[in-house]
């Protein structure tokens, strides 16, 4: 009799514990993330991955990704902020920059030669946003916020070592204040995503491109050109690019307390510097891809960036005049972005610091 209650007892707490466990279970989340970057590419390899894994880790599996990338949801990278802000994916990684002039205080971490490195200027760019242009990204919930290593040139058929080489050729630019700056240079600024870049290359729509070296292998700019022109650290980093990895606003807030906190452990600062410094740390291994190659890299002096510095100040000098008939003070914001990237660049995190 003593062991039929306890059995009774015993199917009693469970029944009243199933609601609960129920709720547990309807806690679990399958989150679709989207980018355009292609399957094979470092961003994709060394860094969407690894994030999504390691949340997935630390929610003990009730958080899972479906990972999407090189669209393969459908749309254009130009689309992809809207597809996170509009519910159609959870969560985006992508460039802000593909929508010429949405996102405008930003494209201050774009301007010629102002980052330093991709770690400190990622923690700048975080700073940035959460301090002085908080309402950028105000329609999802922002990630992280990070820029790449330096950008510089890779063209087919010439090799660029002064300001004179780059006139007239045509050269792709990722947003609207690299193809501005290329225009000031001399070139033929064309805008296009990156995915665009190997088809233009192939065809002679444009004669090189400007981006880092990680990304070289995946979009077999090693193959496509010939020639490629980098810049002496000591002369400065020709330009950068901003990027933002976003989620659904909707999605975010309906998670359960404890895995919203997983996902806040995996945004912020810490993981807006860990993708800058990882995906400068692929440089190395595109440049290794143009070596291997037998293609010609040239390295333009400090001496020689001065002159690129000084026929690209006018893109500097327009934004700040673009931001101040926005109604923002353009001065304010370039001193508050070089002030931070100067404060960042002085305290680099550990190289082995994870997310």
């Amino acid at each position: 009799m003593i062991q039929r209650r306890t059995i009774l007892k015993s199917s009693a707490a469970a029944l009243l514990g199933a609601p609960g466990l129920s709720g547990l279970a309807q806690q679990a989340v399958t989150l679709k993330f989207h980018t355009f970057m292609a399957p094979q590419s470092n961003v994709w390899l060394t860094m969407n991955k690894p994030w999504m894994e390691k949340v997935e880790k630390e929610s003990g599996g009730r958080i899972k990704f479906e990972g999407y990338p090189a669209m393969q949801l459908g749309g254009t990278p130009v689309q992809l902020y809207d597809q996170a802000k509009d519910g159609v994916v959870d969560i985006v990684w992508t460039l802000p920059g593909n929508t010429a002039g949405r996102f405008p205080r930003i494209e201050v971490f774009e301007l010629p030669f102002i980052m330093n490195n991709a770690e400190a200027t990622s923690k700048a760019y975080w700073e940035y946003v959460q301090t002085v242009a908080a309402d950028e990204f105000k329609d999802t919930q922002t990630l992280a916020l990070h820029v790449h290593g330096p950008g510089m040139f890779h063209t087919k058929d010439k090799l660029i070592k002064t300001v004179d080489d780059l006139k007239g050729m045509k050269l792709r630019g990722p947003t609207r204040q690299v193809t501005k700056m290329l225009g000031y240079l001399g070139a033929t600024p064309v805008g296009m995503p990156l995915p665009a870049i190997p088809d233009a290359l192939s065809k002679g729509t444009i004669d090189g491109c400007a981006i880092p070296w990680e990304v070289v292998p995946s979009v077999k700019v090693h193959e496509l050109t010939k020639f490629h022109s980098e810049f002496d650290p000591a002369g400065g980093a020709l330009y950068t690019t901003t990027f933002v990895m976003a989620m659904n606003k909707a999605q975010y807030n309906s998670l359960a307390p404890d895995l919203k906190k997983v996902i806040d452990n995996n945004s912020g600062m810490a993981t807006s510097a860990w993708l800058g410094r990882v995906q400068q740390g692929n440089d190395p291994s595109g440049r290794k891809a143009a070596v291997d190659r037998k293609n010609t890299i040239y390295t333009i002096p400090p001496a020689q960036a001065q002159e690129f510095k000084r026929k690209s100040r006018l893109v500097e000098v327009e934004w700040q005049e673009d931001m101040n008939k926005r109604g923002f003070d353009g001065r304010k914001l370039m001193d508050t972005a070089r002030a931070l990237i100067e404060k960042h660049g002085k305290s680099p995190a550990p190289a082995n610091k994870k997310a």
